[in-house]
């Protein structure tokens, strides 16, 4: 898009994209973050902060003139105000200040309001640690945290690992992991998607492939070939777009390499992802474990302990369906609590005639759900276009926000995005945005 082809801007709206305010690095900052977009842009902000409130803003970008108009009425909307205010702030107030954007480019806003929350973080951690407010579990400053105390017969190497574990786990709000009694159910995809979801929120959420022997995420994400780096606090996960992810996969040297693994030490690398991986604060980590209730999500519910929940996911036959009932009892030996059953590939409707055809057969995992009394999230059809996006690396809600299928998975989806807002006391309920099909 070119300056000279805004058609569908507001004034305001042209006039930052045109001639943007604050459009440079400080060379005095105080809170600083730096983060690529799903579309390919990258937005940088800087804060210099005295007294608690921002006195200096100002970003970069290398996108279009509507990432352009974002960044600079977002640091018109900071400057002035409390640091933890300005973390507050949302797409929605970008857009209202812009006076509203065409639909195609509202993710910019998205990218500007979690880029400048991200710097205003980032500012208030190098406070609390200057400020000697060190926690002793790395987030919840508790003393009756468990990592604050050592165990019986625990060693010293035992509680450090321990606290360590703890103190990246204390740093996450909810933990959600989505399982399957089988494999072949599209798990992973619901997975993806609800991370997806949430993030497009403005949700900061995590997403951990523990699937040892066939981590698909890299492919569902289009993130095959990417390598992680290191740093001085751990592992650092891939970002997209804000959403940082996990997966065993970044660390095969070939992807057609076949992981020969005993228990032991699938147990050992998940620790390693929850342990070593620097995920920083986040709101939601969706936790993708293979099907079947082996020790991948032993291991995670053990190490994690306190889950929010699971989310199982099934199809209509009754093959795939009878183990949803192995994957609820599980959940209900380990007290992991079942946040809904989702039944995928529910029924193909035609795109010509209309005319749905259970290809599957229909309805087998609301049975299940009914007598088994947890809740049925709903029922997923078989699109041709999911399948096309997960080939292609794009995730469904968010490539093909419009369709359907699409506002079925939001609607699917509403339950979890209800866990946020039962923890915000007085939280107004947020609704998914939309992008044009592609």
């Amino acid at each position: 898009m070119s300056c000279t082809d805004i058609d569908g801007f507001s004034a305001v709206a042209r006039e930052h994209a045109v001639h943007p305010q604050n459009c440079h690095p400080l060379k005095s900052f105080d809170g600083h973050a730096r983060i690529t977009g799903p579309c390919g842009d990258t937005m940088e902000f800087w804060l210099a902060v005295s007294n608690g409130k921002v006195e200096s803003v100002s970003f970069v970008t290398d996108g279009c003139e509507a990432s352009h108009a974002c960044g600079s009425v977002a640091t018109c909307l900071a400057k002035g105000r409390d640091v933890k205010d300005v973390a507050a702030l949302q797409q929605k107030d970008i857009l209202d200040a812009l006076g509203g954007l065409p639909m195609e480019f509202e993710h910019c806003a998205l990218l500007a309001a979690n880029t400048l929350r991200a710097a205003c973080e980032d500012y208030l951690k190098d406070q609390k640690e200057s400020a000697g407010e060190a926690r002793t579990c790395g987030s919840c400053g508790r003393t009756d945290c468990s990592a604050s105390k050592r165990g019986d017969n625990e060693s010293e190497e035992q509680f450090k690992e321990r606290q360590q574990l703890q103190s990246r786990l204390c740093h996450i709000r909810h933990k959600v992991v989505v399982l399957s009694g089988k494999g072949g159910v599209g798990k992973s995809t619901v997975a993806v998607n609800l991370a997806t979801a949430l993030m497009l929120l403005g949700k900061r959420v995590g997403l951990l492939d523990v699937d040892i022997h066939g981590p698909s995420i890299p492919t569902l994400l289009g993130l095959e070939g990417e390598t992680l780096q290191v740093s001085e606090d751990g592992l650092l996960p891939i970002d997209v777009g804000g959403m940082k992810v996990m997966s065993l996969g970044f660390l095969l040297r070939n992807q057609d390499d076949a992981v020969i693994w005993r228990g032991p030490m699938k147990a050992n690398v998940i620790k390693q992802f929850l342990k070593d991986v620097v995920w920083g604060d986040l709101d939601y980590l969706i936790i993708d474990s293979p099907p079947g209730t082996g020790d991948e999500p032993l291991s995670i519910c053990q190490l994690i302990g306190m889950l929010d929940g699971a989310v199982i996911v099934t199809t209509p036959q009754r093959v795939a369906a009878v183990d949803v009932r192995k994957a609820i009892t599980f959940c209900r030996q380990l007290h992991l609590p079942v946040l809904g059953v989702v039944e995928n590939m529910s029924g193909f409707s035609c795109p010509r005639c209309g005319e749905v055809t259970t290809i599957l057969g229909s309805g087998g995992g609301r049975r299940i759900a009914e007598d088994m009394q947890v809740p049925f999230l709903g029922a997923i059809p078989i699109d041709p276009t999911i399948a096309a996006a997960c080939d292609s690396g794009r995730t469904f809600v968010q490539h093909y926000a419009m369709t359907t299928t699409a506002e079925l998975m939001r609607r699917i989806f509403q339950p979890l995005f209800a866990l946020s807002e039962r923890s915000d006391a007085g939280a107004d309920s947020a609704e998914l945005p939309k992008q044009k099909p592609e």
